[in-house]
């Protein structure tokens, strides 16, 4: 069984899909699963091949003068564009006013950052004494054409308009970067010496088992983990979703659960073991 949500691919009508808090998909083994072709967890026995294009940097800048250059590339491009992607006049002009106005208030911060720190400079000169020059002293700042004022949350909105471009049917690379809405390729790096990091918990009678991407999530496919329960090591599953519900039934004694992973690209595994880690069940 594994953690399921929402944006991890899973479909409403899946025979093994269990939605709830926390929703789970059931997996060979588990009570209840159906062996059903259609489903996300079938086939068992092989983890699924995943062939990732080349990874990404996020589409959407950071730095406030970067935001405004792409969002003013976006308005000033997208009229080509617009009725190939599905857009309506009313989407490429909400569009237009968030680069407008986004573009006028960053303008009068900087202006007034730079006003700020010539009223400081000239207050300390006067302070400090020593020849006054009769002219110098700050005036004061004259600020762009003021633009019609939108609703907060530009960058939410242009995230999600990126969103749905890059969903059309006609949309290709080649466009977004014309509309400058592509990122940057970024390189994978070294995973020969990269390891996941587990730590277990009981959680309703069963063994939680957490792990996370480790912020490298653009570069991996799945995470392969494996228990003894006393016996040796073998599959417990392949997991594409951060955090784990191992739902195997505890035992009426005490027993010792161990639990290692390792991270998988494609058909291969990456990087290291984890550490082992281990947990007492039942008793």
């Amino acid at each position: 069984m594994r953690t399921a949500t929402f944006d991890s691919g899973l479909r409403f009508g899946d025979a093994n899909l269990r939605w709830g808090d926390p929703s789970y998909l059931l997996e060979p083994g588990d009570p209840g699963y159906v062996a059903d072709p259609t489903s996300a967890s079938f086939p068992p026995s092989q983890p699924p091949t995943h062939r990732k294009a080349m990874p990404k940097s996020d589409a959407i800048k950071s730095k406030d003068a970067d935001f405004v250059a792409q969002l003013l590339t976006f308005k000033n491009n997208i009229g080509a564009y617009a009725t190939l992607l599905g857009l309506t006049p009313a989407q490429v002009s909400a569009q237009a006013a968030d680069a407008d106005y986004f573009n006028q208030v960053t303008c009068c911060q900087d202006i007034a950052e730079k006003h700020a720190q010539q009223r400081t400079a000239w207050k300390n000169y006067i302070r400090d004494g020593g020849d006054v020059p009769a002219s110098g002293a700050p005036v004061a700042p004259t600020y762009p054409s003021t633009a019609t004022a939108v609703a907060p949350g530009v960058e939410k909105r242009f995230r999600d308009l990126a969103r749905l471009i890059k969903s059309h049917p006609s949309y290709n690379t080649g466009i977004g970067e014309a509309l400058g809405i592509e990122g940057n390729s970024v390189s994978a790096p070294d995973l020969s010496t990269f390891k996941p990091t587990l730590t277990l918990e009981l959680s309703g009678g069963q063994v939680f088992v957490r792990w996370g991407w480790q912020g490298k999530s653009q570069f991996l496919d799945l995470l392969e983990i494996q228990v003894d329960r006393g016996s040796g090591y073998t599959l417990l599953t392949y997991d594409s979703t951060p955090n784990y519900l191992d739902t195997n039934t505890i035992p009426s004694t005490a027993q010792k659960w161990t639990y290692k992973a390792i991270f998988r690209v494609s058909d291969s595994r990456v990087g290291q073991w984890s550490d082992e880690v281990s947990i007492t069940v039942g008793g």
